[in-house]
């Protein structure tokens, strides 16, 4: 069983109102493979700039991912940026971006990251996910993120790539400013008749909601104490949701409804341990046991008896 996942590797320097880290690993490729990491196998594939060192391979190995997908380019600096938060949480401010050697990325797939049962093309640019998706035909579930940039400037291209996966995340409002639906609902389901298997609306605090041919499911935010830095929290979420996915597909089950509301579970478990603490930190350092007890504490907070009631 294998996942492979092409997007940013970079360094972040992020203020929140507790605290702040001035340079830091992060990246949507990056906090994606360490989340999928307790799942299945992972090849990270983005580029970086010689500035990218031991020190950052060794977290991602520490996690036994796959780094030979990571292409230096000599002479170059790593995709950094720079934003803050005040206290609504769900709001990224961005102060600096230095796109570096990811501007000029073309993805070089290897051929463990080719012939990986599952296929997550992070938020770079459609045409790039479209050539990249292209390359691995023998892939079982494929799944995309996006963002409000890509459909202001290269609609026409999302849409034709969102053709050809199986899953789309993206946050509730792109959903809506992609469809020009306003409401949710409406604005999912016009998603899925683009061929799509799934619909994810990440909602921040508010947790994440499921659409399917079949279905609908939504999911809470773990209660949390301490929220510390939002940054990467999708990525996570992606990554648990997707590790999942491949693990099930490496044990021979089929992909149903129950399947993907327990993939949402652990995707909202990654994401709820990735804000506690700065970039990486948390997860990085996460155990097996904590993911396990905090999933089951998702079912009890999402359980409850029915009885018989009359109505009047």
């Amino acid at each position: 069983m294998s996942l492979a996942v092409v997007g940013s590797i970079a360094f972040d320097a992020v203020k929140t109102p507790f605290g702040e880290r001035e340079r830091m690993l992060g990246g949507s490729a990056v906090h994606f493979s360490l989340a999928s990491s307790f799942f299945t196998d992972v090849h990270i594939v983005g580029p970086v700039g010689d500035d990218f060192g031991p020190d950052e391979y060794a977290i991602l190995e520490r996690r036994s991912i796959d780094t030979s997908g990571i292409e230096t380019i000599e002479g170059g600096k790593t995709f950094f940026w720079r934003g803050h938060y005040e206290y609504d949480l769900n709001t990224a401010h961005t102060d600096d971006t230095q796109l570096n050697v990811f501007g000029e990325f073309q993805p070089k797939l290897h051929d463990d990251a080719k012939n990986a049962d599952v296929l997550f093309l992070a938020n770079i640019q459609p045409d790039l996910q479209r050539a990249v998706r292209e390359q691995c035909d023998s892939a079982k579930f494929v799944a995309l993120d996006s963002m409000n940039l890509w459909i202001d400037i290269a609609k026409d291209s999302l849409v034709e790539t969102i053709k050809l996966v199986d899953a789309v995340f993206m946050n509730d409002a792109e959903i809506r400013q992609l469809t020009g639906q306003s409401n949710l609902v409406k604005a999912a389901r016009e998603l899925l008749e683009l061929g799509p298997r799934l619909v994810i609306a990440k909602q921040g605090e508010y947790g994440a909601a499921l659409f399917s041919k079949g279905g609908f499911f939504a999911l809470p935010a773990y209660p949390l104490e301490d929220v510390i830095d939002p940054t990467g929290a999708g990525d996570s979420f992606a990554g648990g949701f997707l590790g999942y996915v491949a693990q099930h597909i490496a044990e021979g089950s089929e992909l149903d409804e129950h399947s993907f509301r327990r993939a949402m579970t652990y995707g909202s478990t990654m994401a709820s341990f990735n804000v506690e603490n700065f970039g990486t930190e948390r997860v990085r350092d996460l155990t097996g046991d904590e993911i396990g007890e905090r999933f089951t504490g998702f079912k009890q907070i999402t359980h409850f008896e029915e009885v018989a009631v009359s109505y009047r």
